[in-house]
């Protein structure tokens, strides 16, 4: 969750399987979803280390195709800092694409996905207050080339919440047939009052393992305030689509 101007600027280098997609494992996200009809499930985990300690979420996020352009998610996730788990604040989302790409033009794809962060966590892992995202997420495609990125409005409200921003963006490349690698800068304002804003640049590898399997991988510093926001920041999953 980050800055629209900074990220928007400064563009990195990814990619991804057959077709260009971008989304986990980077904290961008893209605007296609997932085919109609279909499902995309990711059995994460993600973790932030700051000096002294290392906290961060494992689960599963499911993606689903519920019509032409429209893609529903739920993100199941379970929370973790030192000793101590719990449940994580629920994700819900829908994903619309609204704009569609045209080949030999720059018409990007567009998609508009908002994302709900129900208060499911206890106090040790959440605020006890919902949040809303509200980003616009678009990508154009250069043969074997991506360009994704975007980012949006979070609503945060109670008494230590911040109402903030957050973009990220990522150039994509696809290596071979399996193997994808890429970075991303991401940023995020601060979203409550005893917080810090934060910037990371991430670098992930995609592994296509069968028809159905991938893993997929992020890893990055921390560029900003990383006493309070991270030194490094380390997401991996197993992605299965069917």
């Amino acid at each position: 969750m980050r800055t629209l101007p900074i990220a928007l600027a400064l563009l990195a280098v990814s990619g991804f399987l057959n077709s260009a997609s971008a989304g986990p494992p980077f904290a961008t996200d893209d605007p296609q979803p997932t085919d109609t009809g279909h499902w995309e499930i990711y059995a994460f985990a993600s973790g932030v280390h700051t000096p002294g300690e290392t906290q961060g979420q494992t689960g599963i996020d499911l993606n689903y195709g519920g019509a032409k352009d429209l893609q529903l998610t739920l993100n199941l996730p379970l929370a973790f800092s030192g000793g101590t788990t719990g449940l994580g604040d629920i994700e819900l989302a829908a994903k619309y694409r609204f704009l569609r790409q045209a080949p030999g033009t720059l018409r990007p794809d567009l998609a508009f996905f908002p994302r709900i962060y129900a208060a499911t966590a206890p106090r040790r892992f959440g605020d006890g207050h919902s949040s809303l995202l509200l980003p616009i997420w678009a990508q154009k495609d250069f043969g074997p080339w991506s360009v994704f990125g975007g980012g949006g409005y979070q609503i945060h409200p109670g008494a230590r919440g911040l109402n903030s921003w957050q973009s990220g963006a990522a150039v994509l490349y696809q290596a071979t047939k399996p193997l994808a690698v890429g970075v991303e800068l991401f940023h995020q304002t601060r979203d409550a009052r005893d917080s810090q804003s934060l910037t990371q640049a991430n670098l992930g590898v995609l592994y296509r393992l069968t028809e159905h399997w991938s893993l997929l991988g992020e890893a990055g510093p921390g560029l900003e305030h990383v006493r309070e926001t991270g030194r490094y920041n380390v997401y991996v999953s197993l992605k299965a689509d069917y």
